[in-house]
């Protein structure tokens, strides 16, 4: 195909994804049957992760709830049974340990079957500026936040792939979209898990495994007292979001489908404002919403604790566009682009014979 009917082609279908997005906004879709899924959630022993349970405990999954904090998971497996679920298992697994993640996937596998909802949702936050952070906690960090997506991605994926069916919702973060002062490790990773979450999607895509669906979840600041003292600066423009709320979102996002779900709605347009401002500009923004406030106001913990609890004190990747545009556009613009063939000839670096 020429380049002038291939750019005839993208302007077309822009206007009609962009016109199907404005009708969804007045139609919303229709909600996907998950009766008979079976659905995993890491960090399920508190917060984010509890609710999301509890929230598709009347909706006929198994749940499979994963969590360092026995008691926890125990406490979950009591709520969700009340709120309607009949088939709930919970194991001990420490999600930054790959040899765990595998020995405990495998375990699942056997006794409850393949996992078709994976939802990467546990994580640390450690709050220190970069130079005071310990090295072992950086790496925890990471081990966390990122490589366990790694692990369980490895883990669930090739069933998933094998039925052309399943879902993977990466529970991230603002701070994964916007550097944030005082939390360069803990960005990082988010920044890190986004990217690996988009670069799956596009590698199902590319392959037609479109039955994979993706959700990437980039809430803002949440109040699950996992930071009492933190505060918003501008609450009307970037409120601290009611957790229930959030998992309601989550929920939804999951049922329709949806690939990007950032919170507040104000967040799209801050992160298309970031990315298509000078720096000078961006940073003058970002001192405008709160973003140079220092973090260690908070009172942290160093805890395994849902990545959507920190939802973030502040705030692309076809860049600056894909936040902020309908998915199906953005992937359209990306097949224009080549981005779904820009590896397939690669060799790695060829060694020059002298």
């Amino acid at each position: 195909m020429n380049f002038l009917l291939e750019t005839l082609q993208v302007i077309v279908m822009s206007i009609y994804y962009n016109m199907e997005a404005f009708v969804r906004l007045f139609i919303p879709p229709k909600n996907k049957n998950v009766t008979g899924e079976i659905v995993l959630i890491t960090g399920a022993g508190s917060g984010i992760g509890r609710l999301l349970a509890e929230k598709f405990a009347p909706l006929g999954v198994s749940l499979v709830l994963w969590d360092i904090n026995q008691e926890g998971m125990e406490e979950t497996s009591r709520l969700v049974q009340e709120k309607g679920a009949t088939k709930v298992h919970y194991y001990l697994c420490d999600c930054s340990d790959k040899s765990e993640v595998y020995r405990v996937a495998d375990k699942v596998k056997r006794e409850v079957g393949d996992v078709s909802i994976l939802i990467n949702n546990a994580g640390i936050v450690t709050g220190r500026k970069f130079m005071d952070a310990p090295d072992s906690l950086i790496e925890k960090t990471f081990e966390v936040n990122t490589m366990a997506h790694f692990w369980t991605y490895k883990a669930f994926l090739p069933a998933m792939t094998a039925n052309n069916h399943g879902h993977l919702v990466s529970i991230a973060s603002s701070a994964g979209l916007i550097g944030v002062n005082g939390l360069a490790d803990y960005c990082a990773s988010k920044f890190a898990a986004i990217g690996f979450a988009e670069s799956v999607a596009l590698e199902l895509l590319a392959t037609g495994k479109d039955g994979v669906k993706t959700t990437i979840v980039c809430p803002f600041f949440i109040n699950t007292g996992m930071f009492d003292g933190c505060t918003t600066k501008w609450p009307l423009l970037l409120p601290v979001l009611d957790p229930d709320y959030v998992a309601n979102k989550i929920i939804e996002a999951i049922l329709t489908d949806q690939v990007y779900l950032l919170l507040p709605r104000t967040m799209y347009l801050i992160i298309g404002l970031k990315n298509s401002l000078r720096w000078k500009q961006a940073a003058l923004l970002g001192k405008y919403l709160g973003a140079f406030e220092n973090p260690e106001h908070c009172n942290q913990k160093v805890i395994n604790v849902t990545l959507a609890e920190w939802g973030h004190h502040n705030t692309l990747s076809l860049a600056v566009f894909q936040h902020i545009i309908p998915a199906k556009l953005g992937i359209l613009l990306g097949m224009y682009l080549g981005a779904f063939n820009f590896m397939d000839a690669f060799k790695g670096r060829v060694k020059k014979v002298e």
